[in-house]
């Protein structure tokens, strides 16, 4: 990474840094692979990056999709979850014998410092 040398950008490495966008390798080290700084790659090679990771995800995604369409469940779950806002939710509802309230009893443990009563005009509500 020699400071002060203009970089020339050829075609092979055009073409190089868009492979290597799309494979997800990161940009620093896209730029070290080609010798030169992260600053100077996104400088000359913003297009290849961009259109590299753009091909990828697009490439990826058109595999789910058509997965998806062809009957796999889980690609559809994880297409539907990520790109139509599904979200899979769960409600409890917690009820007593024959659907009636719950009763339950047990032990009040009050401490000895204070009477039931005490303790039930500090903690209850009326």
């Amino acid at each position: 990474m020699a400071q002060g040398k203009k970089h020339e950008p050829t075609e092979e490495l055009k073409s190089t840094v868009k492979r290597l966008s799309a494979l997800g390798v990161t940009h620093e080290d896209i730029a070290t692979r080609l010798k030169i700084s992260a600053d100077t790659l996104t400088k000359y090679y913003q297009d290849e990056l961009n259109e590299g990771r753009i091909d990828a995800n697009s490439a990826i995604a058109g595999t789910l999709f058509q997965q998806a369409k062809n009957g796999n469940t889980a690609a559809a779950i994880f297409w539907l979850k990520t790109r139509a806002r599904w979200k899979e939710t769960q409600v409890n509802e917690v009820t007593g014998k024959d659907g009636k309230d719950i009763v339950s009893s047990g032990v009040l443990l009050v401490p000895s410092t204070m009477s039931v009563d005490e303790w039930e005009k500090s903690h209850c509500k009326k």
